[in-house]
């Protein structure tokens, strides 16, 4: 392993090559036990991998914490399916990535293969989100909803401003979310798999901004129970004036603006190769563009992990806020088939389009493989 000699970039087939970075190219050829060591090697690729791969256990150790709260229920509870969804996506995408890394240089058809599943991991995770936002963040939208449907007349004139525009806006999205917003979810991101897929045969120019902003449309897909709970405030969630719900909101949005900001500052990496293009050769090992951008993205995800504990917490410590058959009809709780069964489905499809462009990548690839290996 250690005798294999890292590349230059004029030494490796072009659509192997990254912009500005000119050295510590591992490829042809490595078999998969030199991958793995290569890990501990100064490569280019060594701080990508290392950059989501010790996130895991940080991601972990702050999941495991919910299970630990006074009068949490038990982990298999109903409760935390969408949780542990949200913990599956999360954990997929950040082990796909450092192996996507690690394992790309063992040939062309495997390094395909390797980033269209890290692109089907990223769209599983934003699915796992919007289950999550689903259950833990819309329900406390949803329930004085359903208390103003059976108001009469009378009761309704007695509305302030506020509370009525709160009302309409509550009954307008209604129907998306009820009927919409899970499948809307799992759409979007089986068109951000092709897409991205899609790059590593067209549009190679612009691919990194094609990848960051294909990933928009997800974002506000999924965080519309989001925008809905800041725009749209209900002041009838709060059961009393000692609730700490108010504080629990404030946490929430604090939370969410800083997932945002460090989506933004990933993007802004990702796209603008930021510090390599102005001293190409300088981050070949540490410190280029992908590495600032994989800590970026964790930091946003452990952002959404609080947030998402904040509004978990809200509905522990306010019974009444937790969705049941009895409550609200219109709006159950989480199932198997509504949590697990989705990702399932979902995961399906993303195989099927991982399988047909891998199908795709060996038919184009191969002569070029063929060519390397005699070479």
């Amino acid at each position: 392993m250690w005798s294999l000699p890292l590349l230059r970039h004029t030494d490796v087939p072009p659509r192997v090559t990254e912009n500005f970075i000119l050295s510590g190219y591992r490829f042809p050829n490595y078999s998969l036990w030199q991958c793995l060591a290569s890990a501990f090697r100064q490569t280019n690729e060594t701080g990508n991998f290392w950059t989501h791969f010790l996130p895991i256990f940080v991601f972990v150790f702050h999941f495991l914490e919910v299970f630990a709260w006074e009068g949490a229920p038990e982990p298999g509870d109903p409760f935390f399916y969408p949780f542990w969804n949200y913990f599956l996506g999360v954990f997929y995408l950040l082990l796909a990535s450092s192996l996507a890394h690690l394992l790309n240089s063992m040939s062309l058809i495997i390094r395909e293969i390797c980033f269209f599943v890290d692109y089907g991991t990223i769209s599983a995770y934003t699915v796992g989100s919007s289950l999550a936002y689903y259950y833990y963040i819309f329900p406390q939208a949803g329930i004085p909803e359903i208390e103003f449907g059976v108001q009469n007349a009378s009761q309704k004139k007695g509305l302030n401003a506020d509370e009525e525009t709160w009302t309409y806006a509550s009954l307008s999205l209604g129907a998306f979310f009820d009927s919409l917003y899970i499948p809307t979810s799992c759409l979007v991101a089986i068109i951000c798999v092709i897409t991205c897929c899609n790059t590593r045969q067209r549009w190679r120019k612009y691919r990194y901004a094609v990848r960051t902003f294909v990933f928009i449309l997800p974002f506000f897909i999924s965080s519309t129970p989001i925008f809905y709970r800041l725009l749209c405030p209900a002041p009838h969630i709060v059961p009393s004036p000692s609730s700490t719900s108010p504080y629990l909101l404030s946490t929430m949005a604090a939370f969410f603006y800083r997932h945002c900001f460090w989506l933004v500052v990933s993007a802004i990496f990702n796209i603008s190769k930021i510090p390599e293009r102005f001293s190409p050769g300088h981050f070949d090992i540490w410190g280029h563009s992908h590495q600032w951008f994989h800590c970026c993205t964790f930091l946003s995800i452990l952002d959404e992990l609080h947030m998402i504990k904040v509004e978990m917490r809200a509905l522990l410590l306010n019974p009444a806020l937790v969705l049941s058959p009895k409550m609200s009809p219109r709006l159950p709780g989480p199932t198997f088939y509504s949590t697990y069964g989705v990702m399932v489905l979902l995961q399906g499809c993303i195989a099927g389009i991982i399988a047909w462009f891998g199908w795709c990548a060996h038919h184009i690839y191969t002569p070029e493989q063929k060519k390397l290996k005699g070479h």
